[in-house]
């Protein structure tokens, strides 16, 4: 049942360059903003709660991860110094309601400790720390109940829901270089990709490499073929073959892939999970336009058939090209001194104004997102 929610709202309060945010979230999101704007940020705060529930993760994990509570906190905060996240979540098909709600400092020693912890469901409270037990033993809000298994088990579904959350962001040197993914595991920066490839039980895995052979055979020129092998040692390797003047064509291995390759490969990968909720940082990276442009489209198939919600940031006017996105589905980030602003496009009346005179989503929300003295940057070689 953890499949069937979904993510509806989320409320910040200094969470990194955040100091105030409250916005309602759809089944697919777009992120748009200039650098530094807060998108990588804001998708963390998914991850943040997918590192509470994981394995091998939890409160102190998740919270070290990120360089401690000084690091996460808004350097914007002031009188109220605590860090709060609050996420509301529908199931699909139903109107039951959770809401999870965490609040968080540090304490004299830097320790991250917990401000409160609640959940509720259709308005009836689960949990809702600190409780009589928290106040006679400080030490117990060093961990979440959502952590605890013999805590969560009125609310697991949330708990499972949120270990789901899956993030992706390849890089495509720790792909080449496989000895690099030793420890790893489920690297979102494709550290251990291949690995988790092979991991996968044969006849799945099989049935998902033919698929993106076959997607990838249209965006990459010259391949005819991919195969996932393993050396002596074990390691596994991708290798492709390109129609070649040799009779049985030419392999390669993933060393000799491009980075565009290696990025839609994993991109396809991680689309054919049917759970939980996928982030993607900019995938538009090393991708030629034309594959860009139809991301949404294949996106949007991958959800209606998967159900999955998926948040993704992007700089690329190819990919905001496509009519199908909703003003509703995408966010604009603007940094400001007092912590970055977020809204929808659907919230600003002359986004909509340029829609309706013909222009597209890109043309009207990119230029809002520029920095403001960017025309100042080719001054940089005169200077």
């Amino acid at each position: 049942m953890a499949n069937e929610l979904r993510f509806r709202r989320l409320r910040l309060k200094n969470w990194k360059n955040f100091q105030d945010v409250d916005v309602e979230i759809r089944d697919r999101m777009f992120l748009v903003g200039a650098n530094a704007a807060g998108k990588s940020n804001f998708l963390d705060v998914f991850r943040f709660l997918g590192d509470l529930a994981s394995p091998g993760g939890g409160f102190g994990e998740a919270v070290g991860r990120r360089g401690g509570v000084s690091a996460i906190r808004c350097l914007a905060a002031r009188r109220y110094p605590d860090v709060e996240i609050e996420v509301e979540l529908r199931e699909d098909g139903a109107d039951r309601c959770w809401r999870y709600e965490i609040a968080f400092h540090q304490d004299n020693r830097r320790r991250p400790l917990l401000r409160g912890e609640r959940v509720t469901l259709d308005g009836e409270t689960i949990i809702d720390r600190p409780d009589s037990e928290d106040r006679g033993d400080a030490a117990r809000l060093t961990q979440t109940h959502v952590e605890q298994v013999n805590m969560n088990h009125r609310f697991r579904d949330l708990e499972a829901f949120f270990a789901s959350v899956r993030y992706l962001h390849i890089v495509p040197q720790l792909v080449r270089e496989p000895d690099r993914s030793v420890g790893r595991s489920n690297d979102p920066y494709g550290g251990d990709f291949l690995e988790q490839v092979a991991r996968t039980p044969e006849r799945t895995r099989n049935a998902r490499l033919k698929r993106v052979e076959k997607a990838l055979r249209i965006a990459v020129p010259q391949l005819e073929e991919i195969a996932l092998m393993r050396d002596d040692r074990g390691v596994p390797h991708l290798r492709g073959r390109y129609r070649h003047w040799r009779p049985h064509g030419a392999w390669q291995g993933e060393g000799q892939f491009s980075d565009g390759t290696l990025r839609l490969m994993g991109l396809l990968w991680a689309v054919m999970e049917k759970e939980g909720p996928l982030l993607l940082e900019e995938p538009e990276l090393s991708l030629h336009p034309e594959i860009v442009r139809v991301l949404p489209q294949m996106l949007a198939r991958v959800r209606r058939r998967t159900a999955r919600q998926i948040f993704l940031s992007t700089h690329s006017p190819e990919l905001l090209l496509d009519e199908g996105i909703g003003l509703d589905e995408t966010l604009l980030f603007f940094p400001e001194t007092g912590g970055a602003k977020v809204v929808s496009a659907a919230s600003l009346d002359d986004v909509r104004r340029l829609l309706d005179g013909g222009l597209s989503l890109a043309e009207a929300v990119i230029p809002r997102t520029r920095p403001p003295d960017v025309q100042e940057l080719p001054l940089f070689a005169d200077r």
